[in-house]
């Protein structure tokens, strides 16, 4: 009984043995079939898995071309220099701001869309023709009054209008009174000239401050361009005596 009771042990010890070992067996998958399943797999199903619709986050099988086409490909920008290009595609000609610039003053601010700059421009434009207008009016009139008190000519006495409150043309010394008329004159011709240059000094800047608009417009300025400023303490450390410290201020450029 102890004979065949310790053989039916053994056999039933053997018997599970070998289920363990079956069923691991079982459960890994034979070598000729590695290279049809997995083979198969890497070759057929993970490149169709790797197209990826990139709007819904979803694999889409069989469009990995598509999507070799949309990631493949640089996006091409669509911009515009027309005039009235909508902003977000609008990006200014220079050559087209100094056209219109040259053609009309203030014109090539407008194309830039720099409509802030309108006012400081036309400002300084009525303020320059006006400077001319006033010293080109007291130039015609001293002129006019030298040129008759010049003359021998009794009938011409435009300077009569220029004398001093309280003098008359009798009693007046003329020969002072030629000096100040000429002196006047040239006065406010210089001044008539000095405002016509400075009206064609504004018109110019006009012209390159358009180019200059135009050519940075694009122009994206990195938040490392920085400066800052604070305040230090600069000590000064002396050998065998007590150093002295000294307060300033400290300014910082990252580029």
């Amino acid at each position: 009984m102890m004979n065949v009771a310790g053989i039916l042990t053994c056999l039933s010890i053997l018997f599970c043995a070998v289920d363990i070992q079956a069923q691991n067996h079982s459960r890994e998958q034979p070598l000729d079939s590695v290279p049809v399943l997995v083979g198969d797999s890497l070759l057929q199903q993970v490149p169709d898995s790797v197209s990826v619709d990139l709007k819904n986050g979803k694999e889409v099988a069989g469009k990995q071309d598509s999507v070799r086409t949309k990631t493949g490909s640089p996006l091409i920008e669509i911009t515009s220099d027309k005039f009235f290009a909508p902003s977000y595609m609008f990006s200014p000609s220079p050559r087209k701001a100094v056209i219109y610039s040259a053609v009309f003053p203030g014109l090539g601010q407008i194309y830039n869309r720099k409509y802030w700059k309108l006012p400081i421009l036309y400002g300084g434009f009525v303020g320059l023709t006006y400077a001319i207008t006033w010293n080109n009016g007291y130039y015609r009139d001293y002129l006019g009054a030298y040129q008759d008190i010049m003359d021998d000519n009794p009938e011409t006495n435009r300077w009569h209008n220029m004398l001093p409150y309280g003098q008359d043309p009798e009693t007046v010394d003329t020969q002072w009174f030629t000096g100040v008329l000429q002196q006047r004159k040239d006065h406010y011709r210089y001044y008539r000239d000095l405002s016509i240059i400075g009206t064609v000094a504004v018109y110019l800047a006009a012209i390159v401050d358009a180019y200059v608009d135009a050519q940075l417009f694009d122009f994206d300025m990195s938040p490392d361009l920085s400066m800052r400023m604070t305040p230090v303490i600069i000590r000064e450390e002396r050998t065998h005596s007590l150093g002295s410290s000294s307060y300033g201020v400290q300014w910082s450029f990252n580029f």
